[in-house]
């Protein structure tokens, strides 16, 4: 299902839990802190970051059409099909035959698909259109 500025979508294995060790006191943004010597308890990423186990899937990002919002090419998103779409919310979207991820923008005239890239333009969804909100974004995985 792969092809250029296509996403690529994934089901997450949420039988097992995916734990990482934890600092449950948090990191100091300023000066170190000694707690970081004291890593014991464990979080399982599968629970902090999917709510709806059987709604949820991974989505690696091909573009660079939302890097204003954080997204950038090879990210990857955890999308919620279970969510109801709301203005302003950030989803993957299939519009006319292919796949998208763009800020909703509810007008009173219909809703637009916004980049957060200036090099994009937006897209007027239209009666002509083939549309459906196929999830909405709840995190995104990022390598810095």
């Amino acid at each position: 299902m792969k092809k250029k500025n296509e996403l690529e979508f994934f089901a997450p294995d949420t039988n097992f839990p995916l734990e990482i060790p934890h600092a449950d006191t948090g990191v100091s943004a300023g000066f170190p802190s000694p707690a970081m010597d004291f890593m014991e308890t464990r979080l399982d990423i599968n629970k902090l970051l999917i709510k709806n186990p059987l709604s949820t899937f991974y989505v690696k990002v091909n573009g660079n059409s939302m890097v204003n919002a954080g997204i950038k090419n090879g990210d990857l998103l955890i999308v919620d099909r279970s969510l109801s779409p709301e203005n302003s919310s950030i989803a993957v979207c299939f519009i006319d035959g292919e796949f998208t991820v763009k800020r909703l923008l509810v007008e009173k005239d219909g809703l637009m698909l916004m980049p957060e890239n200036e090099h994009y333009l937006p897209i007027k969804i239209t009666e002509g259109n083939t549309f459906f909100v196929w999830g909405i974004v709840t995190h995104v995985i990022s390598k810095l």
